[in-house]
């Protein structure tokens, strides 16, 4: 597999990416590679400051920057010889497998979308969070800020997306998806949540087990839960607060350290042609690493195959569920 990645993007880059990318190449065997997307002269630098071979990577020169406060799109148009605009022609033209970064969130999605295209059927695309249990195990968190508004049918969707991600990359055989809610009475919630549970209830898509609580988190009781992406965005930084506020005071244990970003790297973009990963924008070279590595791992799952084949039974006979049934 060829690991296209962009050297450029991120808070700390490049000596964070570029040591992230040493540690992934160092952990990685037979044929897959790490294509090392950026300006060729800093990759040298780093390289040979760690001693590393740079025959150890495939390195692609590309001397622009999409800043984290730049408009996506405009972006993308203006530099076309900007780290992420040439990933994505990379993995458009098939000379990478998968690309991951931790740049600007907003051109990774807008590159994703308009370069690869969402699978046929898919609504909105959607991205993931990883939700550590108590007795082990984890679950997923979607959507997490790619979608802050959504309709009923989107989140429908979301809950089929996030059942083949804890599927085929967690090996759960049968995820428990539930809808995030403020009461698990069915006519509980916003008209939103309303409406996605009487489109999610008795589905043959995806094991739906009802409305849950936050309070659900962290037991063996739910595999996938499905929110809008304000929701579940909300969701994951007041963990993330949580986390940085029990290392400071301390209170870390086994459990906790599962908290930790770094742990999971990146998020991908599910529901495109591709495999795309997004990482955190203040990634260190730890976290960078495992979004590498989780590129492969997301890739050799086939998760855009197997959205791509739950997505044909619709096109043969069957209607896609809409909120006005």
């Amino acid at each position: 597999m060829n690991i296209g990645f962009d050297v450029m993007g991120g808070d700390h880059a490049p000596k964070a990416t570029m040591g992230g990318a040493i540690l992934a190449q160092k952990e990685l065997s037979g044929p897959d590679r790490i294509v090392l997307i950026g300006d060729e002269e800093l990759i040298h630098k780093h390289l040979e400051a760690e001693s590393v071979d740079s025959e150890l990577f495939d390195i692609v020169h590309s001397p622009d920057v999409i800043g984290m406060g730049e408009s996506p799109t405009r972006a993308l148009t203006k530099k076309p010889a900007s780290s992420i605009s040439v990933g994505f022609k990379m993995l458009k033209t098939g000379e990478i497998d998968g690309f991951c970064s931790a740049g600007n969130t907003g051109a990774m999605l807008v590159g994703s979308i308009y370069s690869m295209n969402a699978v046929q059927g898919i609504i909105r695309p959607a991205t993931t969070s990883i939700i550590p249990k108590e007795g082990g195990g984890v679950g997923v968190l979607i959507d997490v800020g790619t979608n802050p508004d959504t309709k009923a049918d989107v989140l429908y969707q979301f809950g089929l997306l996030g059942s083949i991600y804890a599927k085929y990359v967690y090996g759960i055989n049968t995820p428990r998806v539930g809808l995030l809610n403020i009461g698990t009475e069915e006519d509980k919630g916003s008209v939103l949540c309303q409406s996605a549970f009487r489109l999610m209830k008795d589905n043959s898509d995806f094991h739906f087990i009802g409305n849950v609580e936050s309070r659900d988190f962290f037991k063996d009781r739910v595999d996938v839960f499905v929110c809008d992406g304000f929701t579940g965005n909300i969701v994951l930084k007041n963990m993330e607060a949580m986390f940085r506020l029990m290392v400071k005071r301390g209170f870390i244990d086994d459990f906790f350290a599962r908290f930790n970003y770094e742990r999971y790297g990146g998020t991908p973009i599910l529901g495109i042609n591709s495999t795309v990963l997004i990482g955190h924008g203040i990634s260190n070279d730890v976290a960078i690493k495992n979004m590498i590595l989780h590129t492969k791992s997301v890739f050799k799952a086939g998760i855009s195959d197997h959205i791509r084949i739950a997505m044909d039974q619709y096109s043969k006979g069957r209607i896609f569920p809409s909120e006005d049934d």
